[in-house]
Parts: structure tokens; sequence; C-alpha cells
């Protein structure tokens, strides 16, 4: 169970030190009787504290709701509200403990706007199926709300918390990025206008409906009032979730985690940023703080790198994770995003040093603002930064070809046992017959992790085996060869 941790009196997090999940009666005995709220209330609300998105893009919530109003009177037509609660973010544990042990200041979120709204129904999307996804599912039943309430269950993938991918996956579609924007306030749930927000936006959205704005806004600061749920990754590589008053130090925060600024410390996630040391021990935890210091609050996630491991090591298996997580409907994410990984993966193992640096830095332009979603864009964002905080460690690889620190997984990915399985060897090999290459160059675009083209366009093929997660790909290439000249031949 992720530990809970708070600086000053709790608001989300009220009652967790007396119950391990708040169940229905609980929660109306620590957070008061669920009040119904006018639209025009709520507008006001939301408006009068600046409530904010906590999903990572810190949209403002009366904006989104003003938008699906206005949708929906413009198509004549129902709305739905739909709950974010996929937290695709495998750095990111703060909205599964919302949902294991106070669902239903989630759900009373969800209520006042579909209540506010008159909306057709509340849709809540998850990816958990453990005990995240089945307290919120039992809180549906407890609140006797089964009947206009719906819980789905989606894929577990980083791009699976994406809007736009969130309503495909509900609507029945693969759970993607549209190759095109699509508003849901315009087009969202079966088509209809959709209210679509962070599982913590909404529970933020019932503690101010039950507060008033006025003691929502006594704790935090003038331009972000009320707490933040923040989480915070420590040496003993397991997270603790905080809720600290907006404005806190960063400094107080980490110290909760049992962790200090290391070499650096990333803010906002893998589409995030990396503070130095320095920047990290003056900032406070604000939206508008962070940012000054250089990164960006995000959803929330603080993570530390120790001093005893490579960062670039870090990084690179990061990166490798993140290209294995694309959506694969574009270039950039099919192609550029693997290809910027072996790069970084080449320099921090020594391999081919100043090259691959200028490989990286190559890779992030041929990605940036290219993409169909904005998985590229964060992605580059991510590894920039890093070889800008960093930079001594770089220095190091170019020159040494390493800086002699293990890599020890300490930034967390989904799935390690799974791409451990993905990665293993086939035994199977590719070979070219040169009595039939013409070089097309094909072979080295549809699988370019075994395949590379020479300055001719013929290709160079790996004298390592295929891994099981390429099999696909490397079938497709031999079939697709115009000159039917790519093969496999055993080891």
């Amino acid at each position: 169970m992720t530990d809970f941790r708070y600086v000053g009196p709790p608001r989300l997090g009220r009652g967790l030190d007396r119950h391990q999940r708040i169940d229905q009666t609980a929660h109306r005995a620590v957070h008061g009787e669920f009040r119904r709220r006018g639209l025009r209330e709520l507008l006001a609300l939301a408006e009068e504290v600046d409530l904010r998105g906590r999903g990572g893009a810190a949209f403002p919530f009366a904006r989104k709701l003003k938008a699906v109003v206005s949708a929906a009177r413009r198509q004549d037509a129902q709305t739905v509200v739909l709950v974010n609660a996929t937290e695709g973010e495998p750095a990111s544990a703060k909205d599964k403990l919302l949902m294991s042990r106070a669902p239903h200041l989630i759900l009373d979120g969800a209520m006042l706007a579909a209540l506010a709204l008159g909306a057709r129904e509340v849709v809540i999307g998850v990816t958990d199926g453990g005990r995240a996804g089945r307290s919120i599912r039992s809180a549906v039943v407890e609140s006797n709300l089964g009947g206009f309430v719906r819980v789905v269950r989606l894929p577990e993938r980083f791009v699976t918390g994406e809007g736009g991918a969130l309503v495909n996956g509900v609507n029945g579609a693969p759970a993607l990025p549209p190759g095109r924007k699509v508003r849901a306030a315009d087009r969202g749930v079966d088509g209809l206008p959709t209210l679509l927000s962070n599982a913590e936006t909404f529970a933020q959205l019932a503690l101010l409906s039950q507060l008033g704005a006025d003691l929502y806004r006594a704790i935090g600061t003038p331009e972000e009032p009320g707490t933040v749920l923040l989480t915070v990754w420590g040496p003993s590589g397991r997270p603790v979730v905080v809720e600290a008053p907006a404005g806190t130090p960063l400094f107080q925060v980490l110290d909760l985690g049992r962790a200090d600024v290391g070499q650096g410390v990333l803010m906002g996630g893998y589409h995030g940023a990396w503070l130095t040391p320095t920047a990290a021990n003056r900032a406070r935890v604000s939206r508008a703080d962070i940012a000054r210091a250089g990164a960006a609050l995000g959803a929330g996630i603080i993570l530390p790198l120790a001093a005893d491991v490579c960062p670039l090591g870090e990084v690179a298996r990061v990166a490798v994770y993140m290209g294995m997580e694309t959506a694969g409907q574009c270039g950039p994410c099919r192609l550029g995003l693997p290809a910027l990984a072996r790069s970084l993966r080449a320099l921090a193992e020594g391999d081919s040093r100043s090259e691959a640096l200028a490989a990286v830095r190559q890779g992030m332009q041929v990605v940036k603002g290219r993409g169909a979603c904005h998985h590229p864009d964060g992605t580059s964002r991510f590894i920039a930064s890093a070889l800008e905080v960093f930079e001594e460690d770089v220095a190091t690889h170019l020159a040494a070809g390493g800086c002699g620190r293990p890599v020890r997984g300490l930034l967390p990915i989904d799935g390690e046992e799974a791409a451990a399985e993905e990665s293993e060897d086939t035994g199977l090999r590719l070979t070219v017959d040169w009595t039939r290459c013409a070089g097309h160059g094909l072979c080295g675009h549809l699988v370019p992790d075994l395949v590379s083209l020479d300055e001719h366009g013929f290709p160079v093929v790996e004298s390592t085996s295929v891994p099981r997660r390429l099999l696909r790909q490397a079938h497709q290439a031999i079939e697709m060869c115009p000159a039917l000249a790519l093969r496999f031949r055993d080891p």
C-alpha cells in the first residue's frame, strides 16, 4: 500500500489516519453531506479559486465546463462527465491512492458536475484491475449510482491517459490518441459534449463545494489556493503520496519522502523536465514557481535521482520504454522515438560517443512538433532537459565511454518483467541474399533496430538474433521486400 503523508492538516487525505478506506458512511462523517449546486453556482466557485486540472495540463476547470455547456446548446445534445482515472504515467500514484482510499471524493465531484450539467451519465475510465479499480467500483455500488455511473477498464499503457485516447477507449475503439485534435467538450463519449477531467480534479471540486471558496483558499498561495497531491519517490524505490499546500518548499516535500535532491529532480514525470540540485533546493511546489525554476509541476510527480547511479543510463532506460509506449500512428512515434532511444542508449553505453550525441540532438529535432499527439514532444523534452542538467555526466561519457556508476532502475517503469520477456532472443537472424538485393532500403525503415542503411542505401544487418518484440516487424520486412532478398537464417 502506498504511504500517505502531509504538510499541515490534510484535506483530500482527511480521515486516512483513521481509515484504510473511507466508505460512504465514513465519507459523510468526515466530509459532510452532499450538497447539490446549480451550474452558475458551481461555475462561480471554480472561477473564484481558479480551479485547475490536476492531470498535467492545468487547464481552468470553469472554462472546460463552459465549453461543454456551449457545445450542448449549439448541438442541442445531452452531455457526459468523463473522469480520467487511468494514471498511465508509471511514476504517478496519487490518483490510485484516491481511488483506493477516498473514492467518494471523486464520485462527489463527478456528480456535482453531472447534476449541474443535467448530464446523461458519468463514466470513470480506469486501467487498474487491482485494489484501486475494485474500490471505485465498490464506491459506485455503495452510493447506489450503478444506473448512472459506469466504470470502464482500459489497457494499462502510457498513452491511454491522453484525452483523445481515453475517449476512443470508452467508445469501444483502440485507446490511442486520434490523428487530429478533437475536443472532448465538442465531441466525446458517444459523440456527445463531454466534460473530461482528472480524478484529483473532481475530488478537489468536491472539497471546494464542501468548504466554500473562502475556506478553500485559506491555505496555499493567492494565485494557487488549496493543496496539491504529489507522488514523491525516495531511496526505498517506492512512492509516497504527499498532500501539501501550494507554495510548500520542495525540499520539505522531499524530506517527507525520505529523499533529498541528489543529482537532480525530475518534475512532471516522463513528459516533464529536470531541475538542478540548486534549483530544486530553492523551488516551491506551485505551478508558477516550478515553471520559473525551469520545469512544470504537471501531475505532481517528484522524482529525485540518487548520487550513486548513472544519470544517462537511467534516462536512456526510460527513453527505450517511451519508444515502446508510442501509439505507433505517425513517423515521429513509430520510428523517431525508438531511433532516439537507440542513440541515447549508445551514448550511455559508450558506443559511437560523439556520433551518438549528435544523433540524439538530431533525433529530438526530427520529432519536435511533428507528432499526431504530444508524446514525441514530451519525450524529447524529458531527454533534452536531462542532457542539460546532467551535462557533466554527458561530458564524462564522451571522454571515457561511461561514468563507472551503475544503472539501478530508480526511474519506475511499468511491466519490466514483460519487457524483459519481449527482449528474449528468438534464435532467428536476418540475412540478405545479395544476388537479389537492389538497395530499395525499405527494410531499414520497417525494422530500424535490426537493419541500418549504408551511404548507398543498401542494408547493414545486425548480427544478433531477433528479439521477440521485433519478430512481427521482421516478418513484415521480409514479406514487403520488393526484391525478396531479406530472409531468416538459423543461428
